[in-house]
């Protein structure tokens, strides 16, 4: 499988050429980080002018509610830190950092989520999110739904209301969005799992 195997999600979006462009940097490499599994490499993207501009316009256009209805953009590390901020910061907008276990100083909200074999921890600041504040989930990719729905979870635990998820790519046949229950959602590229 290659980038053809790749495909917009929401058409209106970007251009043709445009999506032709972001998804000719998307790198495929398989049987990585185990055999296997066909790895979407989107550091490229970022390191591209061009490729970063569209794909921050392609996320504006296809939010999956409109920017009245958040407050806030949260990012699940590590790579939803690389176009959170940037996106928020478009926005007129906060952004809050979901990070995995450990990174942060106390005292931090915590969530646990079950993982194929094991369980991950999801941390954020205990003063991230105000009572009440809306949150735009985004990340580069939902898979299983797992870390989305644990991002979801945390934000509400520490007083914050969930106005959505965006993702950059969405694995289909994995049934990621059935994790996310009735929220509003958004993807810009689907490809199969």
């Amino acid at each position: 499988m290659s980038q053809t195997d790749i495909h917009v999600a929401n058409a209106a979006s970007m251009s043709q050429d445009d999506a032709r462009y972001l998804i000719s940097l998307i790198r495929t490499v398989p049987d990585f980080p185990r055999e296997g599994i066909l790895f979407r490499d989107f550091m490229p993207v970022f390191a591209d002018s061009r490729g970063l501009r569209i794909l921050l316009d392609a996320l504006i256009a296809a939010l999956p509610v409109h920017t009245d209805e958040f407050d806030a953009v949260a990012g699940l590390e590590a790579r939803g830190f690389l176009f959170g901020p940037a996106l928020a910061a478009q926005l007129g907008k906060g952004f809050i950092a979901i990070r995995k276990a450990g990174k942060l100083p106390p005292p931090v909200h915590a969530c646990s989520y079950a993982l194929e074999y094991g369980k991950a921890t999801l941390e954020i600041e205990d003063t991230s999110v105000r009572n009440n504040e809306r949150i735009l989930i985004v990340d580069d990719l939902i898979a299983t739904g797992g870390s989305a729905a644990a991002a979801k979870d945390l934000i509400e635990s520490a007083g914050g209301k969930v106005a959505g998820y965006e993702f950059v790519m969405e694995l289909e046949g994995l049934d990621g969005r059935t994790a996310l229950g009735d929220y509003p959602y958004g993807s810009l590229l689907k490809m199969p799992a």
